[in-house]
């Protein structure tokens, strides 16, 4: 099992501004994306959809190791 982390950016930003945002949701659309494509800074992006948030797609950002995660919000634009 892989272990993730999460920047302090993460949790003294991310989840102060959305706090409906759950880390396990996170780590779900990691382990399984709907897509994945790198970013500028060595940083990826994921994206997956959150049932819980009915069907939205989440984008997670992580660092360049692909398991600290540094930022996540609903993807309004996220094509299928």
């Amino acid at each position: 099992m892989t272990e993730y982390r999460f920047t302090d950016y993460f949790e003294n930003e991310v989840l102060r501004k959305r706090p409906y945002i759950r880390k396990e949701w996170c780590i779900r659309v990691c382990q399984n994306p709907l897509r994945v494509e790198p970013q500028e800074h060595n940083r990826y992006r994921f994206w997956g959809e959150i049932d819980e948030l009915n069907g939205r797609v989440l984008r997670v950002i992580t660092l360049e190791d692909k398991r600290t995660i540094h930022n996540a919000f609903p993807d309004r634009s996220f094509k299928k």
